[in-house]
């Protein structure tokens, strides 16, 4: 019995060593009002949740327009003080714009351009003049039969202008061209090729609309530009005054060849040939112009170019008598040719 009893008292003096052992281990501050926060550990994502986040499902941007915009400005000046040699202070001035739209998606090509030029002359001892003037707006929408072909089946609308008023200096009473004396404007079908690089577009049009507008009535009875000049009868009274729109259909051949030849020169060659079905079909009105564009740096730049014409309906004009009066004559070469140093801004 004794010992049972003490067996029991050992047991109880275990229970309340490890009661007080626990009782110790709990922290003085904590009091019953307080409250014990458990914190749970974060999830792990998975490998492949964390590669997909990394991963965008949009796809790629494609963009089918295009844009080119470029401004510029050339001077040239010639100053002199006690020169023996002799000369006249001048300086000239020429703004150019080029602005460029194009599109092109799969199949379709759709190229856009409008271009001005417009230059002026200041000399000591007379007035200022006219250098250079020119307005063109042209539009050409291809399709192809395939992605590989170079040879679209194509449209082309070009429609080319002056500005201001054109005089034969020293003559300035009565211009010889006005905006829209004459404006020229082709439409037509036909095949172009292009090629991958797009440096080089020809374009051959079997059927193409040309029209030509003198809208100055004076320059209309005069039958320039080729457009039916007035009637009058035999005492000089006017019967029938000039059309003022000339159209024409004939065959149309362009060709555009732009790039850089060497580093830093860029070589543009364009050239225009088309004659009437109608109208002594095979003399061909030519336009043909080049110009080398030379980059010193982003913003510099210097100019060289030559524009031959050559139109069988425009006719020429001269003061052979020295009188005032100009006097008309048939057709001739036009050749123009220009060099210019300026800055450019394109954007």
């Amino acid at each position: 019995m004794k010992i049972q009893i003490l067996s029991f008292l050992a047991c109880l003096f275990a229970l309340n060593a490890s009661a007080l052992s626990l009782y110790q281990t709990i922290p003085d501050t904590i009091k019953p009002s307080d409250t014990i926060k458990v914190v749970k550990p974060e999830p792990v994502q998975d490998t492949l949740s964390v590669v997909l986040d990394t991963i965008s499902l949009e796809p790629p941007m494609v963009v089918f327009w295009t844009e080119k915009n470029a401004i510029g400005l050339n001077l040239n000046e010639v100053a002199f003080i006690n020169w023996n040699a002799g000369g006249n202070n001048s300086i000239s001035a020429l703004v150019h714009g080029n602005f460029e739209r194009n599109y092109k998606k799969k199949l379709l090509s759709w190229k856009n351009r409008v271009s001005f030029k417009y230059g002026l002359n200041a000399q000591e001892g007379r007035e200022v003049r006219k250098t250079d003037d020119e307005f063109r707006l042209n539009s050409s929408f291809g399709y192809r039969k395939d992605s590989l072909s170079n040879w679209y089946y194509s449209a082309k609308f070009d429609f080319n202008t002056q500005i201001a008023n054109g005089y034969k200096y020293p003559e300035t009473d009565k211009p010889i061209s006005k905006f829209m004396a004459p404006g020229y404007l082709f439409l037509g079908v036909g095949s172009q090729y292009s090629s991958k690089d797009e440096s080089l577009d020809v374009y051959i049009s079997p059927l193409t609309q040309k029209s030509t507008f003198v809208l100055d009535q004076r320059l209309a009875n005069e039958g320039m530009f080729g457009v039916q000049e007035a009637q009058y009868d035999d005492l000089g009274n006017l019967v029938e005054e000039g059309e003022n729109v000339r159209t024409e259909i004939g065959f149309l051949v362009t060709s555009n060849f732009t790039k850089e030849i060497i580093t830093n020169v860029k070589l543009e060659n364009r050239i225009s040939l088309y004659s009437d079905y109608l109208n002594k079909f095979g003399n061909v009105d030519v336009d043909w112009e080049v110009n080398a564009d030379l980059k010193v740096n982003d913003f510099i730049r210097a100019n060289i170019g030559t524009n031959l014409r050559y139109d069988d309906d425009v006719k020429y004009k001269e003061d052979t008598n020295g009188d005032g009066e100009l006097e008309t004559f048939g057709p001739r070469v036009q050749f123009k040719q220009l060099l210019g140093i300026g800055l450019i801004y394109e954007f």
